[in-house]
């Protein structure tokens, strides 16, 4: 009976190692994680959950140190082709509409009346000296028919004496809002002591501001909650709030951050934090260099690092699911955006658009 009971243990041990190698090869030859996930901030990512992110071909390419990519309202696709000087149309499956001269275009949005609000520069002469600012313009594209390359480019700032007295200040993101009102980012380096700090959030096209108002109760060199510290993007949450993301590359232990307006009551107008500090997308250390956030149909969040070659995913609660990148992938992401089950990442050093549909289905 020892021999026996011997003998039937090896042969369970050999039967289990033979199911459990056939199952590992098996699933291995459909679907292997290492071609689509990879290990972010140095930790193993087991955390592909039920969702894939397979690759589309081909990629876009034909771009220049690109900055920012939208998806429109109508939808076509906007691309802030940096060193083109110029933005591109593109429709859905990519192909060329047209596109429209401007200078170092490096952020964009469109508000509900199919308008670009676009960040770029613009040149002039004072006191004979040639004189570069960075500039925010409206591009009206329902007035011409969506022919992008006739539509006129309107200058919305700089456009007084103070701002062209003030070369340092640099706007970095633009968003808009169901109402067409929208905001835009600014850095620069006077902040302390002073009222209208480089640092902040300005508001255009809202009842009870004047345009480019300077939004209240945003720290100017906070490195916490709630701060307009090396602001890098605005992204409006959803159609019915004021709700938006930011993202930061500058000093701030919170690089992305989802904060919630207040409508009513004692703190109506002001932001909060709308999530706890324990939550994963704040957790300190996390990203690198966060260029740009987006929002799918089911509230999930895309945060595009340009610092760590990566997308991270994560839940409306700021939970981590399917994050994925590398070098091998994608250098130096500065945009992602949502539309239709696909995700379009602007992968920046390589000067082309990624596209990867989101499947929950791995046969």
């Amino acid at each position: 009976m020892f021999y026996l009971s011997k003998y039937d243990s090896m042969i369970k041990r050999i039967i289990s190692f033979v199911l459990i190698s056939f199952i590992v090869f098996s699933c291995t030859d459909k679907f292997d994680i290492s071609e689509v996930t990879s290990s972010l901030d140095g930790n193993d990512q087991n955390n592909i959950g039920d969702t894939l992110y397979i690759q589309q071909s081909p990629v876009w390419t034909g771009f220049n140190n690109p900055q920012d990519m939208i998806v429109g309202n109508e939808p076509f696709i906007y691309v802030a082709d940096t060193d083109n000087d110029r933005i591109v149309m593109l429709n859905i499956a990519g192909e060329f509409l047209g596109d429209l001269s401007v200078k170092k275009p490096s952020s964009i949005s469109q508000n509900y009346k199919l308008e670009l609000i676009i960040v770029a520069e613009f040149d002039t002469l004072i006191n004979s000296e040639n004189i570069t600012f960075s500039a925010v313009y409206l591009v009206d594209l329902h007035e011409v028919g969506h022919n992008i390359k006739s539509a006129k480019v309107k200058r919305l700032i700089p456009k007084s004496s103070f701002d062209f007295s003030k070369p340092d200040r640099k706007y970095t993101g633009v968003c808009s809002f169901i109402d067409n009102s929208g905001y835009v980012s600014r850095v620069g380096p006077i902040n302390s002591g002073t009222s209208d700090p480089d640092n902040s959030i300005r508001v255009f096209n809202r009842i009870g501001y004047q345009d480019f108002d300077r939004l209240a109760f945003i720290e100017s060199e906070g490195t916490g909650l709630v701060s307009a510290n090396g602001i890098s993007s605005l992204t409006s949450v959803n159609k019915n709030s004021y709700d938006i993301l930011v993202t930061y590359t500058g000093n701030n232990n919170f690089k992305v951050q989802w904060l919630k307006y207040i409508s009513s009551g004692i703190d109506k107008g002001k932001y909060f934090s709308n999530l706890d500090v324990s939550a994963d997308m704040m957790e300190i250390g996390k990203f690198g260099a966060p260029e740009d956030a987006a929002v799918d149909e089911a509230g999930n969040i895309y945060v595009a690092d340009a610092e760590k070659d990566s997308i991270y995913k994560f839940n409306t609660f700021g939970d981590e699911m399917e994050s994925f990148g590398g070098t091998d992938i994608m250098a130096s992401p500065h945009a992602v955006a949502f539309h239709d089950r696909t995700l379009y990442v602007l992968d920046t050093d390589n000067n082309r658009i990624l596209r990867f549909i989101l499947s929950t289905d791995i046969d």
